[in-house]
């Protein structure tokens, strides 16, 4: 007497050769298929949605209180353009990329984390359909690909968890360039000037202004690596940094930085005329 299991392997058998001598139409079975994983993806979304919009309050203060804000605030605080201690950090889904920085360190093998791992593993899947074309499609006969799927999802897993936990380091990667602007510079021995060079490094001004090759131009904003050699005083750029809008510059935020910050930026930006 025939097990069920043999009953379920000459059904699949009966399935695959009518599959092969007749096809399978793209309708109704494919787009069945398809219409009932839109409608599961939609309904997931609709529902966190409603989780979200329902259990937070247009006060942002209210979260823990009266609102509980499962998943986040429905309104945050505005955004200050000027602060200095604002940590950016990416969107979950890249905190396995964000962790892979943590481990190859910049700026010798950044790129590895960057581009050179990302684009092995996009290869790699691209080619995967041409390079393994068999036809069986059973888990149990192919432990290859079933081991390689749970490393990769394990791998993914233990990086997105180390990213999300991880906490920011001490000292920005343009903090550390600081020494060696000093010594290009030529202020390595102005204390003043150093501590101007690490606040200018970790308050984000390489967003806009560019350093010895640092940093990215935007808005306008210019390289500041000779800024000492057009002879200002120090007192002017004390005063351009606290006010730049005093100055006709409305792009650039006021930073709030106290008079011992300012005088130390100042400091930074006088030393600064220019690589020798």
């Amino acid at each position: 007497m025939a097990s069920s299991a043999d009953e379920r392997r000459a059904e699949f058998q009966l399935y695959k050769e009518d599959v092969k001598k007749k096809g399978k139409p793209f309708y109704p079975y494919a787009m069945f298929h398809d219409t009932v994983m839109s409608l599961v993806v939609v309904s997931v979304i609709i529902g966190v949605t409603c989780v979200w919009y329902f259990t937070s309050g247009e006060d942002p203060k209210t979260c823990g209180g009266s609102d509980s804000c499962l998943l986040g605030p429905r309104y945050s605080e505005p955004a200050d353009p000027g602060t200095t201690n604002f940590v950016p950090r990416p969107d979950w889904y890249f905190y396995f990329l964000f962790y892979l920085l943590r481990i190859f360190k910049w700026p010798d093998s950044v790129i590895l984390g960057t581009v050179g791992i990302p684009t092995i593993m996009l290869i790699i899947a691209f080619l995967l359909p041409f390079v393994d074309r068999r036809r069986e499609r059973r888990l149990s006969r192919r432990p290859v690909a079933i081991v390689a799927a749970i490393l990769v999802v394990i791998s993914m897993g233990v990086l997105t968890y180390k990213g999300a936990t991880a906490k920011e380091a001490l000292a920005s990667e343009v903090v550390q360039a600081v020494p060696t602007w000093a010594a290009r510079q030529g202020f390595q021995d102005n204390q003043e000037a150093i501590a101007g060079a690490k606040i200018f490094a970790s308050s984000g001004c390489t967003a806009c202004h560019t350093y010895l090759g640092t940093g990215s131009s935007n808005q306008g904003a210019p390289d500041l690596s000779a800024e000492g050699s057009k002879g200002r005083a120090k007192d002017f750029f004390q005063r351009y940094i606290k006010d730049p809008s005093a100055f006709g510059n409305n792009v650039m935020p006021k930073f709030g930085f106290d008079d011992k910050e300012l005088s130390q930026l100042a400091a930074f930006l006088q030393a600064s005329k220019g690589p020798k």
